[in-house]
Parts: C-alpha cells; structure tokens; sequence
C-alpha cells in the first residue's frame, strides 16, 4: 500500500500516470494520420525497437516521434483539496518537441497538409483529450536525403505542444496539532488546535 502524509516517508501519486514514450508517440501518429490521411502504416514512429523496411523513394510515408528535448516548466502549482481524507493536486505544465519527417513524391504536400490542419479547432479536439495543445510549427524545411545512392524527397515539420500534468498525492488533512508558543517577554504557553 502506497504511504500517506500519515505515515511519513515517500509519497506516490494516486492519479493516473500520464501518457509517456510509445503511448505519446502513438497519440501524435494517429493525429498525424487523421490530418494527412495517410495510411496508419505509412505513420510510424520513430524509433522503434525492431527497424522496419524503408518504402521505396516512390512512396508517401512519415516518421513522428517526440524529440529528448521535453521540458518541464518549473514551479508547479500544488493546492490542497479538503474533500474527504484530504489531498494535494499538483499541476504543471510540459512543453514536447515532436519532429515529423515525411517522405516520398508528395513530401511538401503532405508536410502542408499537416501544418495548415494542425491549427483547426476540430482537428485538435483528439490530442486535447489528453490536455495536449499545439503552440506552434516552426519552420518546415526540405531536407533531400541521399539512401542507397538514390535521392530521397524529404520534408520536416518541426511542432511545439504544450500539455498539462496533472498528479493526485495523499496528503491528508490536518485534524489537529499540539504547539508551544514562546514568548521573549512572559511565561510561554501549550497550544492544541482541534
């Protein structure tokens, strides 16, 4: 059983853990997916445990995957809810690099796609259901790549996103506490606060 702020040493949250590594690969390639229509195969993360085949210089294809670059924002907020045995939210906010490299014929086109619909409302509503909000698309650049003697169209869409975490920990309320107050000019006093 985890501890509790009653039973000293540390404390784990109750909440579940937020999406992280393959998960959130997965959730930006369905996004990914849902705005440029190519096929979920055709969508894969990037890095995989076991490398698949490249397509071929004439298929349409992408990579996503969120950079190593993840930053956290310091200084959380952490409010204490009262509600039964008593709680602590703790809420932060995270920003994710995620790096999209499409290839083949239509590299650009497909690139295009992904940064204008990126910024409809309704295309952001499945990411938002895992607090995660676009902030920005820098610069998209065409970068050929040469593959086994053969030029490859490659284009890729650099995406900021911005999610939030949330964390439950049982901190529990204080029900009562004994103190002694000290006085330099007369006799100290016992408080107890029920």
């Amino acid at each position: 059983m985890a501890n509790t702020s009653a039973t000293g040493g540390y404390l784990t949250p109750t909440s579940p853990i937020p999406l992280d590594d393959l998960d959130l690969d997965l959730v930006f390639q369905a996004f990914i997916r849902g705005l440029t229509g190519l096929p979920g195969a055709m969508v894969r993360p990037r890095w995989q445990p076991t490398v698949p085949q490249t397509p071929g210089p004439t298929v349409d294809w992408c990579a996503v995957g969120v950079t190593p670059r993840t930053r956290a924002q310091d200084y959380p907020a952490i409010q204490h809810d009262q509600t039964g045995d008593g709680q602590d939210q703790y809420t932060r906010h995270q920003e994710i690099d995620v790096l999209v490299t499409f290839y083949g014929p239509h590299a650009m086109q497909y690139g295009g796609l992904l940064a204008d619909g990126a910024y409809i409302p309704q295309n952001s509503e499945a990411i938002a259901q895992h607090e995660i909000k676009l902030i920005e698309i820098t610069d998209a650049f065409a970068v050929p790549e040469l593959v086994n003697e053969q030029w490859q169209r490659r284009y890729d869409v650099p995406m900021k996103f911005r999610r939030v975490i949330r964390r439950t920990y049982p901190v529990l309320n204080l029900l009562a506490a004994e103190a002694s107050v000290q006085s330099d000019s007369g006799p100290s006093a016992d408080v107890t606060v029920p």
